[in-house]
């Protein structure tokens, strides 16, 4: 099971962006899917989703119990999920 850690090093984060598939893009998040099993930059085992936070306060709606890590990247927080 992940485990949250420091913040990892996002100087990769492009790259990372680009290995990523788009799921939805508003006001408040970006959300990407992985479908090549990315290790996640925090705890380093394949991640299912991240979701990036573009305002200070943002609202998720979970349909269910799952990990999480988290880290900053740009000001904003990124979250990746683990089902």
């Amino acid at each position: 099971m992940p485990h949250a850690r420091g913040s990892p090093n996002m100087d990769d984060f492009d790259e990372l962006l680009s290995s990523l598939t788009p799921r939805e893009d508003n006001e408040a998040i970006a959300s990407y899917q992985n479908t090549t099993a990315v290790a996640c930059p925090s705890c380093e085992e394949p991640f299912d989703d991240m979701v990036v936070c573009k305002q200070e306060f943002t609202s998720l709606n979970l349909d269910f119990e799952m990990d999480l890590c988290t880290t900053i990247n740009d000001g904003n927080v990124v979250l990746f999920t683990h089902k």
